[in-house]
C-alpha cells in the first residue's frame, strides 16, 4: 500500500480534487475542496495536508490533517478528516493503517494529540481512540468527538 501526501504527487491533483469531492462533497461544493487541496501543496506548511492510497493508478483511499474540520470545537487540534475506503478495498486493514499514518505525520509535524469527529458506532473505540466529547457540526448536529495521542 503506497501513502501519499499530496505535494509528491502535484500530477494527480485534478484526479485528487474529483475523488476527495465525489467522497464528500455535493453539487455545490466543488470549489471548496479544491480551493483546500490547492491551498495544502507547500511542504513547508504543516497542515493542512491531503493524503491517498494508490492501488496501480488507482486511488482507493484518502484522509486529510486540518486545523478544523467544521465543528464548533475550535479550540481543538489538528483534526484526521475525510478518511474513506472504497467499498470494494474494504475489511483489508487500509483504514486502520491510514489512521495509523495519520498519527505518524500528526507526530512528526510536533503535535502530541490527535481529534476526529463520527457518527459511527464503535468503530474508533475498537482501534483505540477514546471519545472525549461531543461538539456540533455546521448543520447543529451533536457529533462525537475522538482523540488519540501520537
Amino acid at each position: 500500500m503506497n501513502i501519499i501526501e499530496i505535494s509528491e504527487r502535484t500530477d494527480l491533483i485534478d484526479k485528487v480534487v474529483d475523488y476527495f469531492w465525489k467522497c464528500w462533497g455535493n453539487d455545490n461544493n466543488f470549489k471548496f475542496y479544491q480551493d483546500c487541496i490547492l491551498n495544502s501543496l507547500e511542504k513547508e506548511k504543516k497542515l493542512p495536508k491531503f493524503y491517498i492510497v494508490l492501488n496501480k493508478n488507482e486511488i482507493i483511499a484518502s484522509y486529510a490533517l486540518l486545523t478544523n474540520d467544521i465543528i464548533s470545537r475550535q479550540d481543538l487540534y489538528p483534526w484526521l478528516a475525510c478518511l474513506f475506503v472504497n467499498p470494494k478495498h474494504r475489511n483489508k486493514g487500509i483504514a486502520e493503517q491510514l489512521l495509523i499514518h495519520g498519527l505518524q505525520e500528526t507526530k512528526n509535524k510536533g503535535f502530541d494529540r490527535l481529534y476526529l469527529s463520527s457518527d459511527l458506532e464503535n468503530f474508533y473505540e475498537r482501534k483505540g481512540w477514546t471519545h472525549i466529547t461531543n461538539g456540533f457540526n455546521i448543520f447543529d448536529t451533536e457529533i462525537k468527538i475522538y482523540s488519540k495521542q501520537t
